[in-house]
């Protein structure tokens, strides 16, 4: 008796999220080097002058532009993770310093059954050719007293190269998005550090992933060590004093396919450490 085939189980939707302002020279590129296999590509912009719209319709036209309502990367990227509709989210930045080949590991990673997934610099097959003596020091800093504070086991705090299911971003638990007014707490660079302060918190299941941060292709970051490492001082002690959720916000949902998207490139390592993560 013959037995009816069972329907294959649909891949997971996958959106990139990409806050850029004036990136017209680096979006290009950062684009064309996307793998096939996405949901939509969502840009937020922050007001460019320069074209950065325009650019990135010449090599994608089917790019989802959205506005975001104030100013500052923290606010692009919660509006860029409220437009989003796939399954996974992976965020990545518009100046052409993240390999965009290196989402595969992320999404391999979350259809193992991570709900979060963290690139780092710091671990086998990992790198960067950008990040100052200074910026590697106050990242060893704060990325220690994170880890004392959350008992967490976090190796890179403020890198911005993550993935995760959508479900996470209501344990982000950021300022709304689209209202106008005065930047929020969380509008700024430190949001790298507070979401990853919070999906720990709320003890999802976190992977790091090695990820090699290249030098931005053109044009000078708007990230300022001094002030922009206080105000992740500041995160941390913040979110110190936040109450935690009593219990996981999000369940963990292995999905059996193997990803379709190409795996790394020979010669990095797809060594990675998963860990329960709690406060």
């Amino acid at each position: 008796m013959l037995t009816p085939e069972r329907a294959p189980r649909q891949r997971p939707s996958i959106s990139v999220v990409i806050p850029t302002r004036n990136e017209a020279r680096n979006i290009g590129p950062v684009l064309a080097a996307l793998p096939p296999a996405l949901h939509e590509v969502i840009l937020v912009d922050g007001d460019s002058v320069d074209g950065t719209v325009a650019a990135a319709r010449r090599v994608r036209p089917d790019i989802r532009v959205v506005s975001q309502g104030r100013r500052g990367k923290g606010n692009a990227l919660a509006a860029g993770f409220h437009a989003a509709t796939g399954d996974y989210i992976v965020m990545i930045d518009a100046d052409g310093s993240m390999d965009p080949a290196e989402i595969s590991s992320f999404v391999e990673r979350l259809d193992q059954g991570a709900h979060y997934v963290k690139g780092t610099r710091f671990a086998a097959g990992g790198g960067s050719t950008d990040i100052s003596r200074l910026r590697q020091i106050g990242n060893w800093g704060l990325n220690t007293l994170t880890n004392l504070l959350f008992r967490t086991s976090y190796t890179d705090l403020c890198y911005g190269y993550n993935a995760f299911r959508r479900e996470c971003v209501a344990v982000f638990d950021l300022p709304p998005a689209h209202e106008q007014g005065e930047p929020r707490w969380g509008d700024g660079f430190e949001i790298e550090t507070l979401i990853n302060i919070r999906v720990a918190r709320a003890r999802l299941r976190i992977a790091e992933v090695p990820s090699f941060e290249s030098e931005r292709r053109h044009g000078e970051s708007n990230l300022r060590t001094f002030p922009d490492g206080t105000r992740v001082l500041r995160t941390i002690l913040r979110e110190r004093l936040r109450r935690r959720p009593r219990r996981p916000l999000v369940a963990a949902r292995p999905v059996a396919e193997p990803t379709a998207m190409p795996l790394l490139p020979a010669g990095v390592s797809p060594e990675t450490r998963t860990d329960t993560l709690a406060s």
